[in-house]
């Protein structure tokens, strides 16, 4: 990881774009699985009330795991409740995105509709890593694409089974 150029830019990380990086990737990943299920399981408008569901309980428990995980004093990091705030949006955000597409009747165009929606958050979060963490971009894309991937694979067979 490269030298900051001054303790603004090393708090800026630590206070904004961890927690929010950390918020997107949580809810762009974990809601995968449970958002293909329902939409293999039982179709569209199940899927978009499961992914809404999961994006806001995600969005909660990453905004308390992240506020009540450090108060900020002896790290360094910052207001524990803006962090909380700006991880659990960000949760939010991540999980919902690619939950939208299922407001879409045909499963199939909604599915289609979701993996490209999927596709563009994990390019953005490569990017942000890319440029905030200095993970080598093609790197990043390919860790976070196989994480995708297992996860909805799982929601895959799940709703299959």
């Amino acid at each position: 990881m490269r030298h900051w150029r001054s303790s603004d830019e090393r708090t800026r990380l630590l206070q904004v774009v961890q927690p929010t990086l950390i918020g997107l990737i949580d809810g762009t990943i974990s809601t995968l699985a449970p958002i293909f299920a329902a939409a293999y399981a039982a179709g569209p408008r199940t899927a978009l009330l499961v992914g809404l569901a999961a994006a806001l309980g995600a969005a909660i428990s990453m905004g308390m795991s992240e506020a009540l995980s450090d108060d900020g004093a002896i790290t360094g990091r910052g207001s524990a409740v803006a962090r909380g705030l700006l991880t659990g949006g960000a949760t939010f955000v991540g999980g919902t995105a690619h939950a939208l597409p299922f407001l879409i009747g045909d499963r199939e165009t909604a599915l289609a509709v979701a993996y490209a929606v999927v596709s563009v958050e994990l390019v953005l979060i490569a990017v942000v890593r890319q440029r905030y963490l200095q993970v080598p971009w093609f790197g990043s894309l390919v860790q976070v694409t196989l994480g995708g991937i297992v996860v909805t694979v799982v929601g895959i067979l799940v709703g299959h089974a």
